[in-house]
């Protein structure tokens, strides 16, 4: 039978940080070890697992082949299959595009156009649409952060300002883009349309953006200005992201975009002598790779949410909202809240919404909350976690590209802080429905 507002129903989350937070501090603060990431030794599929474990131990008054359909009833969703589907999907098209040499192209072709005084601001702009196109923050820091290192080095700027300006443009253009694995994620659990909740994400983020342009743009206007490299690129291998980009926009289904970018990759790296047909077979293969860890955690996330319902853990985050958060405006910040929370306890914003899905859902019925602004308002909440926590995979590459640790880019985290302003001021400055 069905428990109600059982917060012990929680206990399996609990589990779930103190397991996967605890190693990492541990490894990264207490004893560190050369060479190693402390907050990537604890493997976030072992902590789920351990934390199925205990759930499954809750309820006794429920079989153990019971709570198995309980789980399954929780991926027993189409959303979860089309969202594995495109994560698949996006795993080919992304591998591809950094074989072909499509990616670092499109980056170096942006580049090339940038004056020298706007360096730093240029950075930022190029990675907003780098992100936006790619569909992923990892991989736009991935191929824009050695160039990054060039710029910074050769016209003496700041590696941490270059970096902070960097990450805030990928987490920009993770967070809007239509091929966005968050993105996916937000607008399948809560059944809406991907342009709608763009339209939800650009009113918040677009200023933000702005006001990190102003910012950006300032700094650069009291330095020197930088010595612009040449950067070599084709630019026909340069075209591929420019249409997945104007598609995306166009609001063309994802099968549709990720598939045309992946032919068009495909045929212009062969085309130009990139990428040979081995290479492809290869690519596609590692890209996918890639992705089964957010796979297997986004199954894992399912089934537990499933049994962390049905034992009431649900219902009593929910009373707990209704009873410290009031009104629609409440309810969105209880939104913010949750999904904020479960991104630094599991440092994947994907993931993160995956988990906070079935809550946010609840919560958007009780309040009156329209499904494109709770997609918007979930994506957002990761995309600010996501952006400033040291453990976060974002600023671990950054760091370990520019050779500075991820705290001291953290200062320079414009757009995030930001977007965690304006995300607040349209919900108390927003008109009540």
């Amino acid at each position: 039978m069905k428990q109600k507002n059982r917060a012990s129903a929680l206990l399996p989350i609990l589990v779930f940080l103190v397991i996967y937070i605890g190693v990492g501090v541990f490894y990264e603060y207490i004893q560190p070890q050369e060479g190693v990431k402390g907050f990537y030794v604890m493997s976030v599929v072992v902590a789920f697992m351990a934390a199925i474990a205990v759930a499954l131990f809750q309820n006794r008054s429920v079989s153990f082949d019971d709570k198995m359909k309980i789980c399954a009833s929780g991926m027993n969703d189409d959303n979860i299959l089309i969202m594995i589907f495109i994560f698949i999907l996006a795993g080919c098209f992304s591998g591809v595009a950094s074989a072909s040499g499509c990616a670092t192209d499109t980056a170096n072709l942006l580049l090339s156009v940038v004056p020298g005084r706007l360096t730093v601001l240029g950075i930022f702009i190029i990675a907003c649409i780098i992100s936006m196109a790619m569909g992923t923050s990892c991989g736009t820091i991935t191929v824009m952060g050695p160039l990054a290192v060039t710029i910074a080095q050769s016209a003496e700027l700041s590696i941490p300002l270059c970096f902070g300006a960097l990450v805030g443009g990928a987490m920009f253009g993770d967070n809007l883009s239509f091929i966005s694995d968050t993105t996916i994620a937000a607008t399948k659990t809560q059944g809406c349309e991907m342009k709608d909740k763009f339209r939800e994400n650009m009113k918040i983020a677009l200023p933000a953006a702005l006001i990190t342009c102003v910012i950006l743009l300032i700094i650069a206007w009291m330095g020197k200005p930088a010595v612009m490299q040449e950067y070599s690129y084709n630019l026909v291998r340069a075209l591929p992201y420019f249409a997945i980009l104007i598609a995306a926009l166009a609001g063309i289904n994802v099968f549709v975009v990720l598939s045309g970018g992946l032919l068009l990759c495909t045929l212009i790296g062969i085309f130009t002598g990139s990428l040979s047909i081995h290479n492809l077979f290869i690519s596609m293969g590692s890209g996918v790779s890639g992705m089964y860890e957010t796979i297997v955690v986004t199954i894992l996330a399912t089934a537990l949410s499933a049994l962390i319902k049905y034992n009431g853990g649900f219902e009593a985050i929910i009373d707990f909202i209704k009873k410290h958060f009031h009104g629609e405006k409440g309810g969105q910040l209880g939104i913010i809240l949750i999904s904020m929370m479960m991104d630094i306890a599991t440092a994947n914003n994907t993931v993160a919404i995956v988990v906070t899905a079935p809550i946010a859902t609840d919560i958007r019925k009780e309040y009156q909350v329209s499904p494109q602004r709770t997609a918007s308002l979930m994506d957002i909440a990761t995309c600010i976690a996501q952006g400033i926590i040291p453990y976060g995979a974002q600023l671990l590459i950054a760091a370990g590209i520019a050779g500075v640790s991820s705290i001291q880019i953290i200062p320079y985290l414009f757009y995030p802080y930001l977007l965690l302003v304006c995300v607040l001021a349209a919900i108390f400055m927003g008109k009540q429905k």
